[in-house]
């Protein structure tokens, strides 16, 4: 029980928006993109659903209010009822989405287990076409599906954050070996560069870091193109260190009362997650 508790003083930035903010004015201060990622999953009720929009809406409303830091959230369609009732989770997400608007915020739909990526990749496609520049999705390489969701996303003109994936999945519906998911993750990052708009190229996987250095030094994409995205408190050095190379790089900031079950729920699901949160905390 004290292990996650231990982890989430590094990896989660504070339990409250007031605690939180200080330390995206920071990261901002040092030439990092910042996106704020309030907490929490899978909720079951829809008065715990309206609560959790509301919490969106107040942290839209406070970064509406915020100069020198980025208008800039992730949140999970799973905190605002996808899995009581679809129509619902439209509702909220259509409030959120208005005032994200309103307040020049850009919203990232967060991917969760492959139970609701359909789910999630047609609520984007609905609501999308009313907020282009406010609204982008999350997509896993290690699902075999994801090639048709690149080419759907890319048509779409939807921004896409590009991540291996950390939720365990069957091997009927996901790559099971390393050396298959990086082959598909750079894949997906060829085609994103290509055709897609401003790719979020997001791991803190070396292999990968190289070869998109080599990537975009090879067919000189421009740096204004796409940004490498990392997690707050893992590999802060390579963070800044890659800022001073001339790379957009933007760290996700977890933040709220809820880092027990994100902790709990990652390292039960993957024994890969247990050596990605140990290993990091040794790797600057």
């Amino acid at each position: 029980m004290n292990l996650p508790f231990f982890l989430a003083r590094r990896f989660v930035a504070g339990e409250t928006l007031e605690k939180t903010l200080p330390v995206a004015h920071q990261l901002r201060a040092q030439g990092l993109f910042t996106t704020l990622d309030l907490l929490g999953e899978y909720i079951s009720e829809r008065e715990l659903a309206e609560q959790a929009r509301d919490a969106y809406l107040g942290l839209l409303t406070a970064l509406g209010k915020q100069t020198g830091i980025d208008r800039n959230i992730s949140i999970k369609l799973s905190m605002l009822g996808q899995k009581i009732d679809e129509s619902f989770c439209l509702d909220n997400l259509h409030q959120v989405l208005s005032l994200a608007k309103d307040t020049g915020t850009f919203v990232r739909l967060d991917m969760e287990g492959s139970d609701v990526t359909s789910s999630t990749v047609g609520i984007l496609e609905r609501v999308h076409p009313e907020y282009p520049e406010n609204v982008g999705i999350v997509l896993q390489a290690y699902l075999k599906r994801t090639r048709e969701d690149i080419d759907r996303m890319c048509e779409l003109g939807a921004r896409v954050r590009l991540c291996k994936g950390a939720y365990k999945e069957p091997a009927a519906v996901a790559w099971q070996d390393m050396t298959q998911i990086r082959e598909r993750y750079l894949e997906y990052m060829d085609v994103l560069m290509q055709r897609g708009k401003y790719p979020g190229i997001a791991t803190h996987d070396d292999i990968l870091i190289n070869a998109a250095k080599e990537y975009v030094s090879e067919n000189a994409v421009a740096s204004d193109r796409f940004e490498f995205q990392m997690l707050y408190g893992i590999r802060t050095e390579t963070q800044k260190d890659m800022v001073g190379a001339g790379f957009n790089m933007r760290v996700y900031i977890p933040y709220g009362s809820m880092w027990y079950p994100y902790f709990s729920r990652r390292l039960r699901e993957r024994k890969e997650n247990v050596w990605f949160i140990l290993k990091h905390m040794f790797v600057r």
